[in-house]
């Protein structure tokens, strides 16, 4: 990530007066009531990596630690054991940062273990600082790289499981060495494109209005980060701890000291999601569910299936009206994308369909969120 052109004085000056007033959007577009003001959309986005994170931890990590003594540690590769949380989110950022759709996604802390994840500008720098213990409240400001402006929220990365608050602890390059659980370890840097307006046509103002980003990119985004959660999932942890013969994926993973199965994975990321209360809301709908709760619930859906498997090059999209509300909804293609939902669905005495390959069109995956009316 380059640095901003500001000065350094000018940076932390402009940082503070953004955060404290937001910005008026450039345009008439941008505007428009179908907009989704730049910090919502960041909100979002870090819902989708809080609850992956959450779920991760609690019932991957730290479920089969107790279970079956299965552990999470830095070397997990070589040691055949899982990514710590923290290498999960890496894992996963990295995916959607080389997607090149311009949502950039890292882990950033004043005291890290691994000097990379210094903060790399004097707005980092502030940021971090400015970080409240107990908070999930971003600090926020934009910067002007390459001739684009973006948007930029810090989010404070708290130690929400012991496995991250023992590493930092026990680790011999760490500064720090007396976190403990609930402590603020640094931060999560989401960067959202704004576009190429100088910021003197921009203006600022105390009201509530500020930059906006298109509902269509504002679910690509979310999307990307659910299919990297899901890809890190299967590959580095589902695929490894079955070749290895560690443990399997099945479908009553919690019953039988399991792994979930990729497609599981995101529903219960879902379901930790709406505590957010944003009303972001994803799932997986089929044409051939195993769970009828998977059907496509209305003609829209229906008919964002058939055109995806006609032209999976991109999602469906349009609005639905939902009592007094107006909703953006965005359908995705879902293919399979491990061998565990391949046997999954060919086997399971449910499944209307076992003739599925690797890579074929499953179903599809719904993003939606409420537009302001």
């Amino acid at each position: 990530m380059q640095k901003p052109i500001f000065k350094a004085l000018f940076s932390a000056t402009l940082a503070i007066l953004i955060y404290s007033h937001p910005v008026l959007a450039p345009n008439a577009q941008a505007q428009s009531s179908d907009s989704i003001p730049a910090r919502l959309a960041t909100d979002y986005i870090h819902s989708v990596i809080l609850a992956s994170r959450e779920f991760y931890s609690n019932q991957i990590v730290g479920r089969l630690s107790k279970a079956i003594s299965l552990k999470a540690s830095e070397n997990w590769e070589e040691e055949k054991t899982l990514p710590l949380p923290a290498q999960f989110l890496k894992l996963s950022a990295k995916h959607s940062n080389d997607l090149g759709i311009g949502l950039k996604i890292r882990l950033v802390s004043l005291t890290p273990i691994n000097t990379k994840n210094l903060p790399r500008t004097d707005l980092e720098t502030l940021g971090l600082r400015n970080l409240k213990e107990g908070s999930n409240k971003p600090f926020t400001w934009i910067v002007k790289r390459g001739g684009r402006w973006s948007f930029q929220a810090v989010y404070p990365d708290m130690a929400t499981s012991k496995s991250c608050v023992n590493c930092h602890n026990a680790h011999p390059k760490s500064p720090k060495t007396d976190f403990k659980l609930g402590d603020i370890l640094g931060g999560i840097l989401i960067n959202v494109p704004l576009g190429n307006v100088p910021l003197a046509e921009k203006g600022i103002s105390s009201d509530n209005e500020v930059f906006q980003v298109p509902p269509a990119i504002v679910s690509d985004y979310v999307h990307a980060v659910l299919e990297s959660d899901r890809y890190v999932y299967s590959k580095y942890v589902v695929k490894r701890m079955q070749s290895e013969k560690i443990v399997e994926s099945k479908e009553n993973w919690e019953d039988e000291n399991a792994l979930p199965l990729p497609a599981q994975y995101l529903l219960n990321t879902s379901l930790l999601a709406r505590k957010s209360k944003s009303g972001l809301n994803f799932r997986l709908i089929s044409l051939w569910p195993i769970n009828f709760n998977n059907s496509a619930a209305n003609e829209f859906e229906r008919n964002s299936l058939v055109s995806v498997a006609v032209n999976p090059l991109r999602p469906y999209m349009g609005k639905l009206k939902r009592g007094r509300k107006t909703y953006f909804q965005a359908v995705y293609p879902d293919f399979a994308v491990s061998e565990s939902c391949v046997e999954c669905h060919n086997n399971h005495p449910k499944s209307p369909k076992r003739d599925f390959q690797m890579d074929d069109m499953m179903g599809g995956m719904v993003v939606s969120f409420p537009l302001r009316n």
